[in-house]
């Protein structure tokens, strides 16, 4: 699933785009929005991954991948900034947020030199990985029913000072809206995990209603250590506001 090795910028924008691939996977297979057949199943050590596939036999599943692949050209181009995708007047909402590294000299203070300093190892790396996967997997299985009457939107937003005037990647138009959204309930978030490389960071926060969040709250805490919880709304981290 990950590259062997995380050291050039190529390896690291595989590994952001199979980490989205796999997290959208996940959410729309755990969230029962499409059929056994649209998946195909993938393993990382203990843990069965189901995978979206090209099922032409539902046109949800093709529109997913498509705009999945969309976003893959935005991230190469280190255009993007946030993807994320709700249901209906919004009852959840999935915040993937990228950053892109320059690599910056530092100076080694013993040697007196200046060299480019490696950050996370390549195992490292991974490490941060599945870890971050396997705790959306253990948020998804928390998560109480969706409504039946859903619907599926995506929606990235851009850095504007390098991104071209009117570009929209594969799969993807202009929104004409205001912009804001209507949350159903109560929002709180929960800040899922993050990786980092010497080249890409990408975030993840899922927003949910708050009385969906308590066995959520009880079990990732539990399991993984303190989880972070805002109840800030539908913002970006705050301390890291442009």
């Amino acid at each position: 699933l990950f590259p062997n090795k995380i050291a050039t910028e190529q390896q690291s924008v595989v590994l952001v785009k199979r980490l989205l691939a796999i997290s959208v996977s996940c959410i729309t297979y755990m969230r029962g929005l499409f059929p056994e057949s649209s998946y195909g199943t993938r393993y990382l050590d203990d843990l069965c991954l189901k995978i979206l596939r090209e099922d032409k036999n539902c046109l949800g599943s093709l529109q997913i991948v498509k705009w999945i692949q969309g976003c893959f050209d935005a991230l190469e181009k280190q255009y993007v900034s946030f993807f994320m995708f709700f249901n209906g007047t919004v009852t959840e909402l999935y915040q993937f947020k990228f950053k892109y590294k320059k690599e910056v000299p530092q100076m080694d203070i013993i040697s007196n030199q200046t060299n480019f300093v490696n950050g996370s190892s390549s195992e490292d790396v991974k490490q941060a990985s599945r870890h971050l996967i396997r705790k959306l997997y253990l948020l998804m299985q928390n998560l109480g029913p969706l409504p039946n009457d859903i619907t599926l939107t995506m929606k990235l937003l851009y850095y504007n000072d390098v991104t071209p005037e009117g570009y929209q990647p594969p799969g993807f138009k202009e929104d004409g809206s205001s912009g804001d959204l209507l949350f159903d309930g109560d929002p709180v978030n929960l800040r899922v995990g993050s990786v980092s490389t010497e080249f890409h960071l990408m975030k993840v926060r899922v927003t949910t209603e708050k009385k969906r969040m308590k066995m959520v709250e009880s079990n990732l805490v539990r399991q993984n250590g303190p989880t972070e919880i805002s109840h800030q709304g539908l913002d970006c981290d705050e301390e890291e506001e442009e």
